[in-house]
């Protein structure tokens, strides 16, 4: 089957809490539902928003967390990827930019449909657990990018 071509211009979001972990979700593309993977929060930017003002957006829609364009850190990297998702093949712009929330409470309630039902749960990771763990994540690199938020480096810019 030919997958629709589409090119996206990303904000991904590193939610920190108190311990020094990250908020990842975990999900499945629908055309393979028993493949599980755990991915950062984020998604296009939108109609001439800036890169903090998508971040910002998609924290809440994503997990229920409101903040402020200039409550984000970062950029903590840069770079395109090639996926297939949904139906389509996806050539994703994204750039990375991080927000301490403490021990902010996760909700769902503000998802799209779509990923209503294609997100099973979340989870808040430490750099230790992501080097050490057997389960699927993206980033590959996010345990040395998470080691440099929590060390206070301030990105990229």
């Amino acid at each position: 089957m030919t997958k629709i071509p589409l090119r996206r211009f990303t904000a991904r979001v590193l939610p920190i809490d108190d311990q020094g972990r990250v908020l990842l979700l975990c999900g499945f593309d629908p055309e393979r539902p028993d493949q599980l993977f755990w991915f950062t929060i984020g998604g296009a930017m939108e109609g001439g928003e800036t890169l903090r003002e998508a971040a910002a957006r998609e924290l809440f829609e994503e997990v229920g967390i409101r903040a402020g364009a200039k409550d984000f850190s970062g950029p903590y990297g840069t770079n395109t990827i090639e996926f297939c998702w949904a139906g389509y093949a996806i050539t994703q712009d994204q750039t990375f930019v991080a927000i301490r929330v403490g021990d902010a409470a996760v909700s769902f309630d503000h998802m799209e449909q779509i990923e209503k039902d294609t997100t099973t749960a979340y989870r808040w990771w430490s750099a230790e657990e992501l080097e050490s763990t057997e389960e699927i994540f993206f980033p590959e690199d996010l345990a040395a990018i998470l080691r440099k938020v929590t060390a206070g480096g301030e990105g990229c810019g």
